[in-house]
């Protein structure tokens, strides 16, 4: 795609960064083929192609947001599928990210979708915060639907209050700060653990898992004293600056892990923070007190499946015998082209793997997006949903807590993150969820 950016536009680095991605751009349509939104919505500019038009022509001429731009660009998941498609390598991801950051500083939106975001941006990075907004979710919750059938800015009120759970858990040791030593003679090494925000909240079984799973393995995790949420949904809201507080403040907390007793990964079990951290060194790279170590920090992050996949579990305490459907979550197969080691994992574990027809396209949650996008999102989810189903399976394994929150809304089957089955299978208790649906002899 030719460009005309002005030599004092390219002296800013993220204009210059987006120029790149821009050149690579040759027009040929094939990301219109993956993406979800122009899957639904038949729109050229609610595909990645059309949007690269508005983005460039928004950069280019220097010029403020329009309505036009935000409400295209608002409907991008950011799930990336056309990454994986584009076959010129246009990083789509840093793209959109630079135009929600150029759209924050230059778009008033209106009072009520302020409002919105900056309550979600107060409440969802903040474990605290979160388990008291729920109490008050739980009462409103009822409202739900008669918001949603009311439309425009209360439909997004609804949205949210019908994702809340009808009960949070208390606050689990698995939260941080701390160290969980290894339960075997030898010790293979040490790993730091992401608490999250959101994750331990709603579900902190999960990171229980991984902990009970990982010390069995022989490993010592640590939970550092400082770490919080990753940044990504303050990131994708376009709110650059909350977002890079965020890793500078992981970044230290892995940092001094790293010169005190070192550690041989950074495990992440919800693919979402996994994609963010990852990109921590691009994030961080015209930050000269951090971008070496945010590119450390990026280096050593992994999913806890890429991770278990070269470890030894040991052998199966129990046969599962069930039919597994697994959703691969966009941020896992297309941000972190993690396909693989998730599938392979649970087929040595025992379980019956199922692939989900059109498994390339977003189940609809994206961060915030199940809530500032609810029409889209409950299109997207539903057909998610039929599909999955279509595969008969008495479960479904995914590695990412909104695509649980959000699958979960659709369906009455046990959806269970990876890390819990591996877990139950190699000798941990039955994750929840399990109980109800009959299970084998064998698996009992």
């Amino acid at each position: 795609m030719q460009t005309n950016f002005s030599l004092a536009q390219l002296a800013d680095p993220a204009v210059a960064e987006s120029e790149k991605i821009l050149r690579k751009c040759v027009h040929c349509g094939f990301c219109t083929a993956t993406c979800p939104t122009f899957a639904l919505l038949g729109d050229e500019l609610d595909s990645p192609r059309g949007r690269i038009y508005l983005i460039k022509d928004m950069l280019e001429n220097d010029r403020p947001a329009d309505e036009k731009v935000v409400k295209h660009v608002d409907r991008c998941l950011s799930c990336l599928s056309c990454m994986t498609t584009c076959p010129s390598g246009v990083n789509y991801m840093h793209l959109v990210d630079h135009a929600r950051a150029h759209i924050e500083k230059t778009y008033k939106r209106p009072l009520t979708d302020r409002l919105m975001r900056e309550l979600l941006a107060f409440v969802l990075p903040h474990p605290k915060r979160f388990r008291l907004a729920l109490v008050g979710a739980f009462f409103a919750r009822p409202l739900s639907g008669a918001l949603k059938g009311l439309g425009g800015p209360l439909a997004k009120l609804g949205a949210m209050l019908a994702l809340a759970p009808a009960q949070a858990p208390t606050r689990s040791t698995a939260e941080g700060p701390g160290v969980f030593a290894p339960v075997t003679a030898e010790k293979k090494g040490r790993v730091a653990l992401l608490s999250g925000c959101a994750q331990p909240v709603l579900k902190p079984s999960i990171n229980e898992a991984t902990i009970r799973l990982l010390t069995r393995a022989g490993y010592e995790i640590v939970l550092p004293e400082g770490e919080g949420c990753c940044g990504a949904l303050v990131h994708h809201m376009g709110k650059e600056e909350a977002a890079l507080e965020n890793a500078r403040r992981n970044v230290d907390a892995w940092t001094r892990e790293l010169e005190g007793e070192g550690l041989e990964a950074i495990l992440i079990t919800a693919s979402g923070c996994g994609t963010t951290i990852k990109d921590y060194g691009f994030m961080l790279r015209e930050d000269p007190a951090y971008a070496d170590k945010a590119a450390k920090v990026s280096a050593l992050a992994k999913d806890i499946t890429e991770f278990l996949v070269e470890s030894t579990l040991g052998e199966p305490v129990v046969k599962p015998d069930l039919r597994v459907a697994y959703h691969s979550a966009c941020s896992m197969q297309h941000g972190q082209k993690i396909t693989r080691q998730p599938k392979d994992l649970l087929k040595a574990a025992g379980f019956e793997v199922k692939d989900v027809p059109e498994g390339h396209l977003c189940c609809g949650s994206a961060g915030t997006y199940n809530i500032l996008q609810p029409e889209i999102a409950t299109r997207l989810r539903d057909r998610k949903v039929a599909n999955i189903e279509k595969t008969q399976p008495d479960l479904i394994a995914t590695g990412n807590i909104g695509c649980m929150t959000q699958i979960g809304q659709g369906t009455g089957l046990p959806i269970i993150h990876t890390a819990e089955l591996l877990d139950w299978v190699y000798g941990g208790p039955l994750p929840e969820g399990l109980d109800d649906i009959g299970l084998p002899v064998s698996a009992q």
